[in-house]
C-alpha cells in the first residue's frame, strides 16, 4: 500500500510505546504522533477497500 505505513505497522509502534505493566505511554509525544498516522493509516485502507469493492 502507497502513502505510508498500514494500520497494523503503526499499531505495532503505538503497542511499543506502552511497556507492560504502564499506564501511560513512554513517549506522549510519540504516542499522539502515531495516533494521527494511524487514523490517516486506517482511513486509507478503508478507502481502498471501498474502491476494492466498487
Amino acid at each position: 500500500m502507497s502513502g505510508g505505513r498500514s494500520a497494523a505497522e503503526v499499531n505495532a509502534a503505538i503497542r511499543a510505546l506502552w511497556p507492560p505493566g504502564a499506564g501511560v505511554p513512554v513517549d506522549r509525544e510519540a504516542y499522539h504522533a502515531l495516533l494521527v498516522e494511524w487514523a490517516a493509516a486506517v482511513a486509507r485502507e478503508r478507502q481502498a477497500g471501498q474502491r476494492l469493492a466498487a
